[in-house]
């Protein structure tokens, strides 16, 4: 009752506003936003297959419709990702209560049976995606959701296995497609990249525990030892070489320069907002989107220019989606209501 005496007039909330609070916490969940760079990855492998007329290719890769496989990489790769992510927060959630009480669990926006429904589910989309590609191609989803697991059951919380676990499955998510490709590289950029932003991400933003030089020297080690597993995959698969003559040295210039504007952007959000759990964020959060850019950077590099336009609408379409999905849960967690 309000103080006149007269009951409290309801605040009006419409239904576009209800649909939004009904979607946005499976939305944040399942991180969305970032999962472009894990869709990306794919991707990339897809179209250099179809690219290069002499790069290593499957059946499914040749006589399966570019859409299909691009959809069936969709929906692997963002699988994966919702995977991941919302199994870190089903068995983060004690620590989140307390660091992060806004997640949509310990918020109580989302039910855990509901989260447990969008995990078990997340998984499933990406099996189904990844049988576009064929057998070899869910039993290797399948392996990557294990490390996942394996990942957020251990890894995030000794820093050197979660350092190196992290690397490894964002490599694996290019190779979901073709496991047979013969030019690594870009698989072996996305795993550094993987690695060097996890670390800055961990030591920047300041998070428990600390990466000791035992656990950074482990992760080092491991980074180095899947390095000579590429390099000797690579160097079987091309014949005795490393780098193909098929693909211009130039190419990598490209990936180079995504490379010098993450730093960039990493420095700038260094200086504006200094080390902590809120840089440590942002750094994971473009590091997880970046490998959009990559993608786009290896098909530009060989001139491959509608498929680069096809990764570009990716990377246009993922820095979209993060920018309008900040406003939609802005909207679910500060709405502006009115009274009738």
């Amino acid at each position: 009752m309000a103080r006149s005496g007269r009951p409290a007039t309801p605040i009006y909330h419409p239904p576009v506003r209800t649909l939004i609070l009904e979607v946005a916490p499976v939305l944040r969940l399942a991180r969305v936003s970032t999962a472009f760079g894990a869709v990306a990855g794919l991707w990339l492998t897809t179209l250099w297959s179809r690219a290069m007329p002499l790069e290593r290719t499957t059946p499914q890769l040749e006589e399966s419709p570019l859409w299909l496989l691009l959809a069936g990489g969709a929906l692997a790769g963002a699988g994966l990702y919702g995977f991941g992510a919302g199994l870190n927060d089903l068995l983060d959630a004690h620590r989140d209560r307390i660091l992060r009480p806004n997640r949509p669990i310990v918020g109580g926006a989302l039910p855990p049976e509901a989260a447990v429904s969008v995990v078990a589910g997340s998984l499933l989309i990406s099996v189904l995606g990844a049988t576009v590609f064929g057998t070899p191609a869910v039993l290797a989803t399948l392996f990557l959701a294990t490390a996942i697991l394996i990942f957020n059951a251990l890894g995030k919380f000794v820093p050197g296995i979660g350092m190196l676990l992290l690397s490894v499955i964002y490599a694996g998510h290019m190779l979901v497609p073709n496991l047979g490709v013969s030019f690594l590289l870009p698989a072996w950029w996305v795993m550094t990249h993987a690695m060097v932003i996890a670390g800055l991400s961990h030591s920047l933003g300041r998070k428990s525990p600390a990466i000791s030089r035992r656990a950074g020297g482990f992760a080092l080690f491991g980074w180095l030892v899947c390095t000579g597993v590429l390099i000797y995959l690579a160097f079987h698969r091309l014949g005795g070489e490393l780098w193909p003559d098929w693909v211009p040295w130039q190419a990598v210039l490209w990936p180079l320069a995504g490379a010098g504007l993450l730093a960039l952007q990493i420095w700038r959000r260094w200086r504006s907002l200094g080390p902590g759990p809120r840089l440590g964020e942002k750094i994971a959060r473009y590091g997880a989107f970046w490998p959009a850019v990559y993608g786009l950077g290896w098909l530009a590099g060989v001139n491959q220019w509608v498929f680069a336009a096809i990764m570009a609408g990716l990377v246009v379409t993922g820095a979209l989606a993060i920018t309008v999905l900040r406003e939609v849960y802005a909207l679910a967690e500060h709405p502006v209501g009115y009274r009738l």
